[in-house]
């Protein structure tokens, strides 16, 4: 059974960082695309940023810059980090293992950005 376990969500301040992090199990990690994906109040999912199973990255031009994903393979794990957060940052973040021709999705938590 696939499972993708994200760490807790937060409530930080305007300009502050955050590091998210994402556990899989029952997938070959290393063969796995891994992405963030993100959905405020009232709002669609959106694209955050990916990496591939060989290391590139992209990223949305909203938070292009700001955030960093980052994997390890040893411990299948990837990370979002997030730097000079904005109150419009908050949302309920996804992590995703795109893997074969299946798609799994981790279960979200909240990051709210507030002063």
């Amino acid at each position: 059974q696939v499972q993708l376990v994200e760490s807790g969500g937060v409530l930080v301040q305007p300009g502050g960082s955050l590091r998210f992090s994402c556990a899989a199990s029952g997938i070959i990690f290393s063969a796995a695309h891994m992405g963030w994906y993100r959905q405020a109040p009232g709002k669609q999912r959106e694209f955050v940023g990916f990496t591939t199973s060989g290391g590139y990255t992209n990223y949305a031009d909203t938070v292009k810059g700001r955030f960093t994903i980052s994997r390890d393979n040893a411990k299948n794990t990837v990370y979002l980090q997030m730097n000079s957060l904005k109150p419009e940052d908050t949302a309920v973040y996804y992590c995703n293992a795109a893997w074969g021709t299946e798609s799994y999705w981790g279960q979200g938590t909240q990051v709210t950005v507030s002063s």
